[in-house]
């Protein structure tokens, strides 16, 4: 699990087709690999890589089929530039919100204005996703933990301050550019408690009763 906080940027150095398969390198003067063992968890724009390799500044990880299908990886090459995080830990402060480091889908920049010292970024809303994606509720776009200003039938707006565009990737996004995107958990396990076919199984969860309790 992770926060959303990015620790460090990194660059994509090598890239082996292995097979149906990839196995990447990714390259950081900036991120502490001190703590870091082979096994460990690595989000890498927001996807979770487990740590095959490791050297003073880079690690490998295997890239499997499955993710390639369901994110930007596979169209990736060689400098790419990528948000780094470490797994969270016990005592990691929770700065941003729970990231699971499983991407939910590819979204693209609509629109970006510009608003004193920020940023508003406008990025299309994927089809299957909208419902999921609340005003003041929390996305995670290629790693970072971001609050949605906004939403509309077509759009979620975000709003960048300098320190994460500064921090992130997210100062190189255009219009066009495409983006992990990685909606909260918790809504999707309140979707799951709430569905029709799993009443019987859920021990009577209502909105009722999720609210009742303080959830909504």
């Amino acid at each position: 699990m992770f926060t959303g906080i990015v620790e460090a940027t990194g660059t994509l150095t090598e890239i082996v087709r292995q097979g149906s398969d990839l196995t990447v390198t990714i390259h950081s003067n900036s991120l502490d690999f001190t703590d870091v063992k082979l096994g460990d968890s690595i989000a890498s724009n927001g996807v979770c890589l487990t740590v095959t390799q490791l050297s003073e500044n880079s690690f490998c990880a295997d890239v499997s089929s499955e993710t390639l299908a369901n994110t930007l990886f596979g169209h990736y090459q060689r400098g790419q530039v990528i948000n780094l995080e470490k797994a969270m830990l016990p005592t990691t402060r929770l700065g941003g919100h729970i990231v699971s480091g499983h991407v939910d889908g590819v979204t693209e920049v609509v629109r970006i204005e510009s608003a004193g010292r920020s940023w508003h970024i406008w990025l299309a809303l994927p089809n299957g996703l909208a419902h999921y994606i609340a005003t003041k509720g929390s996305v995670t776009i290629d790693g970072v933990s971001l609050t949605v200003n906004e939403v509309n039938k077509d759009a979620l707006r975000l709003t960048i301050v300098p320190h994460t565009a500064t921090q992130t990737t997210i100062s190189r996004l255009k219009v066009g550019t495409k983006v992990h995107l990685e909606v909260d958990v918790i809504a999707r396990y309140l979707e799951r408690l709430l569905h029709k076919d799993t009443d019987k199984a859920n021990g009577g969860v209502s909105m009722a009763l999720l609210s009742q309790r303080g959830f909504l």
